[in-house]
């Protein structure tokens, strides 16, 4: 008769320690973000906003480090804030990434909720994603030579409103009869747009890159129908004078072209063809020699996309998706400086 291996059903401390070396030799890329990124970085910045003494003797807040690194785990993994609680609940990596034993109160969707609503509030993420980016250019991470700008669709959750209801939201107007609970339901910032046959409704994520590192250095967060070339001024700053400035087609016009001419910046956006003016010669192989090198901005939106869980939230309205975009952007960065470390 075969004998099966019988198991106790009983956990040790000796057991759990095991199991963590055990997901350490398959590959636990947790270990890597946690040992490799100086989280404490971003802790001055939380507490300055955040750090409220507590008169009434109330249970104190989460480690606003721990919190963080809760919302970029979950960012990274694309989950809810139930999944995420569950997740926190049952993988002992993510325990471990997070410094939480078994015998530690974990935080519940409630509470990574409020965390998240804090940063909204107090307008905390653009500071934090400046924060890291001035740790990358401390370590010469970041490239003087090349800068590259794109923007991509973030999806949210479709409304299903009558026809006279979005043509009231179009025209920035709510439609009388809805309740105040519906009001809290709808996102009336979020917009349709069409791209190569494809509908999408959200949002745009527009980015200025570095490319060498293919860092993020630069982020705008629009309703989806905005036009990319809308969003290239408000991209640059003053660094960018004297850099190569690399993108498609979609941002070519004349009033760009003076405007870069007026900050220094070089032009190296990909020109356009027309009917009655096709491109030369020369300009179809300059096009080709500026797409090998604009084309990296892309591998960003790839990784969003492939190995971030796409890029699609869901939340509700323009003030929650300039958040959960922006820690897209934060997590995208923290990630890519594990890949060039």
């Amino acid at each position: 008769m075969k004998r099966f291996k019988t198991f106790s059903g009983q956990k040790t401390f000796l057991g759990e320690n095991q199991r963590l070396e055990k997901l350490k030799t398959l590959g636990d890329k947790l270990i890597k973000l946690k040992t490799n990124i100086n989280w404490e970085i971003f802790r001055k910045t939380m507490e300055e906003k955040l750090y409220r003494i507590d008169k009434t003797g109330g249970r104190p807040p989460y480690d606003y480090i721990m919190m963080l690194k809760i919302l970029i785990l979950q960012r990274y993994n694309n989950l809810s804030d139930m999944e995420m609680e569950f997740q926190l609940n049952d993988r002992l990596s993510y325990q471990r990434f997070l410094d939480i034993s078994l015998d530690d109160d974990i935080p519940d969707a409630t509470t990574i909720a409020h965390f998240r609503e804090q940063l909204k509030k107090h307008s905390l993420i653009i500071p934090l994603f400046r924060q890291f980016l001035k740790e990358l250019k401390q370590k010469n991470i970041i490239g003087n030579k090349v800068r590259m700008v794109d923007a991509s669709f973030v999806e949210v959750p479709i409304q299903r409103n009558t026809k006279e209801e979005n043509d009231q939201i179009k025209n920035n107007n709510i439609p009388d009869d809805w309740s105040e609970n519906k009001k809290r339901q709808k996102d009336t910032d979020a917009r349709w747009t069409k791209k190569n046959d494809k509908s999408y409704f959200g949002y745009k994520n527009h980015i200025k890159a570095d490319g060498k590192s293919k860092m993020i250095l630069e982020y705008q967060v629009t309703p989806a129908n905005t036009h990319d070339s809308q969003m290239l001024s408000s991209l640059l700053t003053k660094e960018d004078k004297q850099k190569q400035l690399y993108a498609d087609s979609a941002y070519k016009s004349e009033a760009i072209d003076k405007d870069l001419i007026k900050r220094k910046v070089k032009n190296m956006i990909i020109e356009k063809g027309y009917r009655s003016n096709p491109l030369t010669e020369k300009q179809i192989k300059r096009n080709k020699k500026r797409s090998s090198v604009r084309v990296r901005v892309e591998h960003i939106f790839g990784f969003i996309e492939n190995s971030m869980g796409g890029s699609v939230i869901r939340s509700i309205g323009a003030t929650r998706a300039e958040i959960n975009i922006g820690l897209m952007n934060l997590t995208y960065n923290i990630f890519r400086s594990l890949q060039i470390a």
